[in-house]
């Protein structure tokens, strides 16, 4: 089949097939597309791509597909969305053949149902594993990208697009001395595939995000002694987690293209009904009960779906950090302790929510500590351990549950280099600038999936990630269909976009919070509200409109 790429490029390539430039060897190898990433969005733009006739290869720099699902291990990870909507929507046969035996899957079971759908599917064929991409620079009188990864390997390709996920770029403690520590160290993002064992180890934990909150109950079973060094503390709530009702799963999976439908149109890309009361308006009893209620349910949406103004007004969104905050303190025994886990500087939900299994409880264990760092900062890591302002700790093992450089980490870690040799990084060096977090000026035939711009890790990951894969599909065949050679977003409706996600963002809470939303866990990077808060069902709606007006806000050429 011949490369729709291949047409008009004149002799870009005949003079690039036997280049040796420095750091690069072999021939130039030439596609349609240029995928970065093996996760679900990966794996599903290939599918996609593959059927629409594009030649097309993933590079992965894992060895197996998964993403994110690949990398974190840790003990106790898995989705907090429920697996029945956690999941591909594309195939009813493999909606139907799956069976998924928790309400929230492990990781394990995850990574066994993307390594399901790359072997049921035929994926690994066109996926470069193994294989880092070291930068991508762009040729506009070739209308093409060349991808160079850290092997040398060069191919070139009419579009690129990064499918790098949200969660992917890891972060160290900014700490003195972060790499002093003589006993093991691991990251939850990057955890052993062997797992580890702290059976009888002295171990400590910096961080309580979700991945600390998920992996601790875990690690302080098998410690001997386990000290949870904490920044800030998170609200939780349970993950009432268990095996699926058959019951419900059957009734879901014999009218599962319906109940798809309602999850691509909600808010929050989940079967929830949008709450239409105030909090201010129910009485205490009332709001105790829906609160109660919620608790019992558990869930990353169970408090934050049941009024409508717990997100926009700070009196209600109290009400709701009042409750949370009285079921820490009857869990934890020890009231010190309890308050210490307590959030106070900042409204429920303007960070990422977190579910979990026994978290606060595990304070009540004679082999747990925590301290809390803003009272007793960290001074260094030691080589035995840790130093605090006040305090020197030994540990056998350290555990690093410090997060990510969210949504744009990833992006700006690759030399990406536009029109004019502009960089994303430079870019972006003021915040992230998109159109749709689909496409950025300067930079065409550049895609991002669930990029900076979008609901992305505000929603159900899932169905975002098929919105934007489709997207991108369909604007290939359209191209395609038209003898168009590029598309990229104008500086005009670039600004508008901006603008409006700002202008949207203003209107909640979230701001509020010195959150990895705001890229505030990152020294340096700048203090701006990375996602668009305006809901899956009303972005799906601009995005489709957009198409529907002949790619308006973008210039075809």
């Amino acid at each position: 089949m011949r490369h729709w790429y291949t047409i008009e490029r004149g002799g870009v390539a005949a003079a690039a097939e036997t280049s040796t430039a420095s750091g690069t060897h072999g021939p130039i190898e030439d596609f349609d597309v240029v995928v970065v990433g093996a996760g679900f969005a990966g794996m599903y733009l290939l599918h996609l791509l593959r059927g629409a006739g594009f030649s097309t290869v993933v590079l992965e720099a894992a060895d197996d597909v998964g993403g994110t699902w690949y990398w974190n291990r840790y003990p106790g990870a898995r989705c907090d969305v429920r697996s029945i909507d956690y999941s591909y929507s594309f195939d009813l046969d493999l909606e139907q053949e799956w069976v998924w035996s928790e309400k929230y899957a492990t990781q394990p079971e995850i990574l066994r149902y993307a390594q399901h759908v790359a072997d049921r599917f035929g994926l690994r064929r066109d996926i470069r594993f193994e294989t880092r991409v070291a930068g991508a620079t762009y040729d506009e009188g070739a209308a093409c990208w060349t991808v160079t990864t850290e092997a040398g390997a060069r191919l070139h390709a009419r579009f690129y697009v990064m499918a790098t996920g949200c969660l992917s770029t890891s972060k160290k403690p900014e700490i003195e001395g972060v790499d002093a520590f003589e006993g093991p160290t691991y990251h939850t993002g990057h955890w052993p595939h062997e797992g580890v064992d702290f059976t009888g180890l002295r171990v400590g934990v910096i961080g309580t995000g979700s991945s600390g909150i998920q992996s601790i109950p875990l690690i302080a079973e098998q410690a001997q002694h386990l000290t949870v060094f904490q920044r800030t503390p998170n609200y939780s709530i349970p993950a009432a987690n268990g095996p699926n009702d058959p019951d419900e799963l059957a009734a879901i999976k014999a009218n599962y293209p319906a109940y798809r439908e309602v999850n691509r149109r909600s808010f929050g890309g989940v079967d929830i009904e949008l709450p239409t009361r105030s909090a201010l308006a129910a009485s205490p009893d009332e709001r105790a009960e829906a609160f109660e209620r919620g608790w019992s349910q558990g869930g990353i949406f169970a408090l934050s779906a049941l009024y409508n103004d717990l997100r926009t007004d700070l009196e209600a969104n109290s009400h709701v950090a009042d409750f949370v905050r009285s079921k820490i303190r009857h869990v934890v025994d020890d009231p010190d302790v309890a308050e210490k886990l307590c959030p106070t500087d900042y409204p429920l939900g303007t960070k990422r929510m977190c579910v979990d299994s026994d978290y606060f409880e595990t304070y009540n264990r004679d082999n747990v500590r925590l301290v809390d760092i803003r009272e007793d900062p960290l001074v260094r890591l030691t080589p035995q351990g840790i130093e605090t302002a006040s305090e020197l700790f030994e540990f056998d093992a350290m555990v690093f549950a410090t997060g990510f450089d969210a949504m744009t980490g990833t992006i700006v870690a690759v030399d990406v280099a536009g029109r004019d040799g502009l960089t994303i990084k430079q870019k972006w060096s003021e915040g992230p600038r998109t159109y749709l977090g689909l496409m950025v000026e300067g930079f065409p035939n550049f895609f991002t999936v669930t990029g900076p711009g979008s609901p992305s890790v505000l929603s159900n990951m899932m169905v975002s990630i098929e919105q934007h894969a489709e997207w991108i599909t369909d604007c290939l065949v359209h191209l395609r269909d038209n003898d168009l050679r590029s598309i990229e977003a104008t500086r005009e409706s670039e600004d508008e976009w901006v603008l409006h996600v700002n202008e949207v963002a203003s209107m909640t809470l979230y701001p509020l919070a010195n959150s990895w939303y705001m890229g505030a866990n990152v020294p340096g990077k700048p203090r701006v509200f990375l996602p668009y808060v305006g809901g899956v069902g009303p972005y799906r709606d601009i995005c489709d409109e957009v198409v529907e007006h002949g790619y308006k806000g973008f210039a075809l050429a």
